[in-house]
């Protein structure tokens, strides 16, 4: 079975990869202008959009360095560059001072993002409510536990807890123990974030451990962008083989576009598939398979948004699924309130826990969260497990047996970081030390360097400048912009971990001179 490197994890990386053509298609519907403006810039760029939506005329780069302190630079350069980068703002040559260039908004953005916070129109970009009767079961807390069961499935199965052969046909809708189906399956195979080992069953990949430890909001994404992939690879082997897709190929715009979409729906309430093109309609049934809608069999002329649809476009950070949902709700983890069991999928437990970890390699964990055992198998020895905890000990061959697996010591440490105990992030603030013992930390990173000697960062290098002074400008740029991994002022060359903004910032200074 072929595959695709986990290259675009982060929706940033993605978009930023996206051509200009592209991103005018995106801005043509206003709810993804309004969630590219909500989830992807940072407050300084807002803060340029809110002043050039509605200004007259194009503001100079002189104006916007009256706003900023000299030690701001960076930062507004930066937010800047992020503009330029997501097609939201555009430089040019200006007439009304030297040296300077005039930015401005480019038009389907602009027009869209006023539409969005104006109202108006008949796009209906913000979807179309249903107006049939709806089921009175399929409430906010039915669709809660529903799609939190359907994500701990996915969960499950990159950690090794479903084995490949088993139930091959996938498991039924809110069922919550047949795993993900199938396709979701080849997806995560196809994305490295799992691999076959021995005996059929799957084995969690670097890739796929780094999933783990990203937050709910990251988890959703970096699987949709998987799926995004998976669909340009598709499109692309059709056209090389001559094959007709006419009507059946899923474009990539379109599939952005109805994402944005779902982010700006109301949780809980229908809406009418009717309403929706012939490609969204024909991408309900996967996001179906990943939790972010839910459709009724009785009524499929309905599609709901779950909690995992609506918080995509949203700045708030959850450890888990889970979590976000109790958050949300308010309830206590496993609580289904007045819910009947016999209509409503049991919500799973709260995988945060609280881990306590010792300078003598001991770990307790306070969970009974079977998926947040299953990953601390990957790198401890289990001891015991009881009710609510298990203990477990970091030891030489655990860590390094992970290590082999493709897990790195820095993931490692940030797991135990990220679900580390309240009470030892208070003794850690109070001393001002870390969280994790500084001498365990040392020592997991020792027993991968018996093994492992070489960090690898891809990037790209930049050298052969035709003067010195070319030099300097591009590598201070590449700081100020946050791209910059090493430099050698004495041999004039440096590496970057992105090219795109320095090859604009090369070719405006080249049409400058």
């Amino acid at each position: 079975m072929s595959s695709f490197g986990p290259s675009s994890f982060l929706l940033d990386d993605y978009l930023e990869k996206l051509p200009g053509a592209t991103f005018r298609k995106l801005y043509q519907q206003p709810s993804t202008a309004f969630a590219i403006f909500r989830r992807m810039l940072p407050p300084l760029a807002k803060v340029y959009v809110q002043a050039l939506l509605y200004s007259p005329t194009p503001l100079t780069t002189n104006d916007i360095e009256l706003w900023t302190r000299p030690e701001g630079k960076g930062t507004s350069n930066r937010a800047i560059a992020r503009l330029r980068s997501l097609h939201i703002a555009q430089l040019s040559q200006s007439t009304r001072a030297k040296k300077a260039q005039d930015i401005q908004l480019t038009a389907n953005f602009k027009k869209s993002l006023r539409l969005a916070l104006e109202g108006g129109g008949s796009h209906n970009s913000f979807g179309v409510p249903s107006t049939l009767p709806t089921d009175p079961k399929i409430h906010i807390q039915y669709l809660d536990h529903w799609a939190g069961r359907i994500w701990q499935d996915i969960l499950y199965y990159v950690v090794n807890s479903v084995p490949m052969k088993a139930n091959e046909s996938g498991g039924r809708q809110g069922s919550g123990g047949g795993g993900p189906k199938r396709a979701v399956r080849e997806l995560l195979k196809m994305g490295g974030l799992v691999r076959e080992g021995a005996g059929g069953l799957v084995q969690i990949s670097e890739h796929g451990f780094n999933f783990l430890l990203q937050e709910a909001n990251a988890q959703v994404w970096t699987l949709l962008l998987l799926w995004l992939e998976a669909a340009d690879r598709n499109k692309a082997l059709a056209k090389e083989q001559g094959t007709d897709i006419t009507g059946t190929a899923i474009d990539n715009v379109e599939m952005l576009s109805f994402l944005f979409m779902l982010a700006s729906l109301e949780l809980g309430r229908a809406y009418d598939t009717s309403a929706l093109t012939e490609t969204r309609k024909n991408m309900l049934p996967a996001l179906a398979d990943f939790g972010l809608i839910y459709i009724d069999r009785d009524r499929p002329q309905q599609y709901y948004p779950t909690r995992l649809a609506t918080t995509l476009t949203s700045l708030s950070t959850m450890r888990s699924v889970s979590a976000s949902i109790d958050a949300a709700t308010k309830k206590t983890p496993g609580d289904a309130g007045s819910l009947g069991a016999d209509s409503t999928p049991t919500a799973p437990a709260d995988e945060n826990g609280g881990i306590v970890v010792e300078t003598n390699y001991r770990i307790y964990a306070y969970t009974s969260s079977p998926l947040q055992i299953a990953i601390l198998k990957l790198f401890c020895r289990l001891h015991m497990r009881f009710p609510n905890m298990v203990t477990a000990r970091l030891t030489r061959e655990s860590v390094q047996e992970a290590i082999k697996e493709g897990i790195t010591a820095n993931q490692i440490i940030d797991y135990l970081v990220a679900h580390a105990h309240p009470q030892m992030r208070r003794a850690a603030a109070a001393k001002g030390t870390t969280v994790i013992p500084p001498t365990v930390m040392d020592q997991i990173r020792l027993w991968q360097l018996e093994s492992q000697r070489m960090q690898k960062t891809p990037g790209f290098q930049f050298k052969d400048f035709e003067s010195v002074e070319e030099y300097r400008q591009l590598a201070e740029y590449a700081t100020e912009i946050g791209v910059l991994v090493w430099k050698d002022d004495r041999k004039g060359t440096f590496f970057v971990s992105k090219v795109e903004q320095i090859r604009e910032f090369l070719k405006a200074r080249k049409k400058g001179n």
